[in-house]
């Protein structure tokens, strides 16, 4: 498998993403090339020329590529050129490009399918958790109004998108909250850390700043910082994706919610594609076109247990549990992140054995 990563390698998530990936590979005897695009969208797309143009003999089995930033019809038109087969993660297909793509299997018949978080939920159970934390903390009535500004990730990438959506479905549940302004921080922490003051003095009266990704979270931090707010008193914080940093910084509150879990797509695509090649095919049971549900809202025993498992070295999890070619008598896939922690946790005690 090569495996087309949208981020930078030093990028905190996506650097998870693949960690996750390559203990998929290593535990289901696959081999596995990582190519990174370094958050340009253009480089998705030459990335995947680079591997269907190699010879026959050199091309991966399956392309795992990212439907990031509305690259994904580009990625498909160049995958099947060489008959190559494809599979999309993490994000889906937008409506407007429907009638482009159309479905997998189906105007591209190499497309065998797409696997993809319900990035919405992400959105909403982080903005809800935000909100009832905040009421408790400064409890009132209907008139006592909550200011919250968001900083989303950006304006066209499905998960993106779908995370916002996810958000002002919360805030529309609680009159007490007013969401003042939606800003987009390209997923960069030093864009939220531009934006930030500039929200603050636009709005003094913020209470809640929601964020779409854990680096615009810590670039709201400093933003929130340097003018002279305390993150955790002054405003609160929430975010989506449970880095190491992230984790930390929701056990030491600078961070008041943290949701998590979807990095692991990728790995999950992978235990999906290694039971498609042995013969059973996810779409019987699955459908072609996946969302599952990845995240879950972090407390902090699953914060430490999280952290336990960094501190151990990161050893090596099995997938292999999580194949129904693994596991004839697995009769759905689980690809939660509890699920994930149980597995980890067994990888921690195997090493101190």
């Amino acid at each position: 498998m090569v495996f087309v990563n949208p981020g930078k390698q030093d990028e905190p998530f996506w650097a998870d993403a693949a960690e996750g990936l390559q203990h998929a590979a290593a535990s289901l005897g696959v081999e596995l090339e990582i190519l990174y695009a370094e958050r340009d969208h253009l480089a998705q797309l030459s990335l995947v020329r680079e591997v269907v143009e190699r010879p026959a003999t050199q091309r991966p089995d399956y392309l795992l590529v990212v439907a990031d930033k509305q690259a994904l019809s580009g990625q498909l038109a160049l995958a099947a050129r060489a008959g190559q087969r494809v599979f999309a993660a993490y994000n889906g297909v937008q409506r407007k490009e429907r009638d482009l793509l159309g479905y997998p299997r189906q105007r591209w018949p190499h497309w065998l399918g797409s696997l993809v978080p319900d990035a919405e939920e992400a959105g909403y159970i982080s903005a809800r958790a935000l909100i009832l934390r905040a009421q408790r903390k400064w409890p009132g009535g209907q008139n006592n109004v909550l200011e919250m500004v968001a900083i989303s990730g950006d304006r066209t990438t499905d998960t993106s998108r779908r995370r916002t959506a996810g958000m002002l479905r919360a805030t529309s549940e609680f009159p007490r909250v007013h969401l003042r302004q939606t800003v987009y921080g390209d997923w960069q922490q030093e864009h939220a850390r531009y934006q930030t003051p500039i929200l603050l003095n636009r709005y003094p009266d913020i209470r809640l700043i929601w964020t779409g990704s854990d680096l615009m979270a810590f670039g709201a931090s400093d933003g929130l910082r340097g003018s002279g707010r305390a993150p955790g008193e002054d405003v609160l914080l929430s975010t989506i994706n449970m880095t190491e940093r992230a984790t930390r910084a929701l056990l030491n509150g600078e961070l008041q919610t943290m949701v998590g879990g979807h990095h692991l797509s990728a790995a999950w695509a992978l235990v999906l594609l290694y039971d498609y090649d042995q013969g059973i095919d996810f779409a019987e049971t699955e459908g072609l076109e996946m969302e599952k549900s990845m995240f879950t809202l972090f407390n902090q025993p699953m914060a430490k247990t999280y952290l336990r498992y960094l501190a151990a070295g990161r050893p090596q999890v099995d997938y292999c549990s999580f194949s129904k070619v693994c596991n004839p008598a697995r009769t759905a896939y689980d690809f939660t992140i509890a699920g994930w922690l149980k597995a980890a946790s067994e990888a921690v005690e195997l090493g101190n054995r």
